[in-house]
């Protein structure tokens, strides 16, 4: 909330110099996976994998275009209620790709730091400690920040932040009038500048629980596309939307 009106930088368009805005921090909600793998007569998980890779891919042309932070929707508190088969996939696949990160990663492991954001109590005790692991040795990095939320839900991280705040309250550190925006913003899962920019594919024109708090004045941009087949020119067409938007903050 706090940069919410300084969320936004100036780098040049490769083709003519003219100056575009480039989002500072893009929110990801990347649908179609198992669409993708249905259209390829491949099993769900393979469209999972898939995912993953496209992911990889998105870090390193975001990087290349000066965007600073990513945020991605991996798993919401609402995927829980897939098939058990699905679920436990998936867990299996994030457990996999978080002990062999470096490997994904390639030449972008010392640039990019990862943090994840959600309710972590519910994921296996491997998973948490992979995660913490990962955290941990990415921490120094700076080219670009990525968020990853897993068991993840927009209206469960207000509640969280709310618990939070009236605990201080019941404590004593905090009196109600001094809860502000700022304040319940810092008690978020993640303090972050606000998303600029919403990027869902496959055609879906919703935010499903995302980032609610904190989508407050993004620009959405919703593709057909599906998310293993969302490009990189798919990524300029979306910051060149976002360029023709004017962004006034209620002002």
């Amino acid at each position: 909330m706090k940069e919410a009106n300084q969320s936004i930088q100036q780098t040049e368009i490769q083709n003519g110099g003219a100056p575009r805005l480039v989002p500072r921090h893009i929110a990801v909600i990347p649908d179609g996976n198992r669409r993708w793998a249905k259209k390829q007569g491949l099993p769900t998980l393979a469209g999972h994998k898939e995912g993953v890779e496209n992911f990889r891919r998105l870090l390193s042309a975001c990087a290349e275009r000066g965007v600073q932070y990513v945020s991605f929707y991996a798993f919401s508190t609402e995927n829980w209620k897939r098939s058990e088969k699905e679920v436990q996939g998936r867990m299996r696949l994030m457990l996999q790709y978080l002990k062999n990160f470096d490997k994904v990663m390639g030449k972008n492991k010392s640039k990019v730091r990862f943090l994840v954001a959600g309710e972590r109590s519910l994921l296996s005790k491997e998973l948490q400690e992979g995660i913490e692991i990962m955290e941990r040795e990415t921490a120094g990095n700076t080219d670009l920040t990525a968020v990853i939320c897993i068991n993840y839900g927009g209206r469960d991280e207000i509640v969280h932040a709310a618990r939070k705040l009236a605990n201080q309250v019941a404590e004593g550190v905090l009196k109600p009038e001094d809860i502000t925006e700022d304040r319940l913003g810092d008690a978020l899962y993640t303090q972050l500048p606000d998303p600029d920019l919403l990027i869902r594919t496959s055609g879906e024109e919703r935010i499903s629980n995302f980032m609610l708090w904190q989508l407050a004045y993004a620009e959405f941009y919703f593709t057909p596309a599906l998310w293993p087949e969302f490009s990189e020119e798919e990524l300029d067409r979306a910051i060149e939307t976002y360029n023709n938007r004017q962004r006034r903050f209620g002002n």
